[in-house]
């Protein structure tokens, strides 16, 4: 993963067995260092702009489909702002199946988990019902077409529709267009730079407290 060169140096204090003084430091990579894209940018239609994570796809595979380098999957995540690749990336078709029946059991996938209603309109085609709305199985609306009688516009969702739904609506995400890659990654660098403090070194490297020089 390309995100990780761009991480700034942290010298932390060496716990190995082989440090030779309480002054050995390890050189690591600072993964609380992060950025991510202003809140107001995804208003834009010029810097962002959505996708559809097709079935099977991976940051790296889209990354590729839009950048022309899998390195740049966390271009990807950071857009999409996606922290959780587990949690917050669709799962393919094969996999939301297997999770499901994990979940419920492979009998229960056909269970009903609750029941939402259908769509109704009058005879000229005004919305008397909105379809989506989760009620009881018995709910009842009267008849647009006919006062003396009742409908139950009512349909039952599986455990399994319902697991795939919520997948589905991980698959759009917001995307970094590409003619503006370049200049993302050069603001991302002057973010990640540090700043001078206590601590610091250099614009890429700060040094952490050292609790064993520090200690009595």
């Amino acid at each position: 993963m390309g995100y990780f060169r761009e991480l700034p140096n942290l010298e932390y204090q060496s716990f190995l067995s082989d440090a030779n003084s309480s002054r050995d430091y390890l050189l690591v990579k600072n993964l609380f260092r992060r950025v991510k894209i202003r809140d107001d940018f995804y208003k834009s239609s010029t810097l962002l702009k959505r996708y559809n994570i097709k079935d099977g796809s991976r940051p790296d595979t889209v990354a590729k489909e839009l950048y022309g380098s899998n390195d740049y999957d966390w271009v990807v995540l950071i857009s999409a702002g996606i922290i959780n690749v587990r949690d917050q990336w669709p799962l393919s078709d094969k996999d939301i199946y297997e999770f499901s029946a994990n979940k419920y059991g492979e009998d229960k996938l056909t269970d009903i988990r609750y029941y939402e209603t259908l769509e109704v309109k009058d005879n000229e085609g005004r919305l008397i019902l909105p379809k989506g709305k989760v009620v009881d199985s018995n709910f009842t609306i009267p008849n647009p077409s006919n006062k003396l009688a009742t409908l139950n516009p009512v349909t039952g969702v599986t455990n399994y529709e319902h697991e795939t739904r919520l997948n589905d609506k991980k698959r759009t995400i917001y995307v970094l267009n590409t003619p503006y890659l370049q200049q993302f990654l050069n603001d991302m660098r002057v973010l990640m730079n540090y700043t001078e403090s206590s601590q610091f070194i250099d614009n890429k490297l700060i040094r952490a407290e050292n609790l064993r020089i520090k200690l009595p």
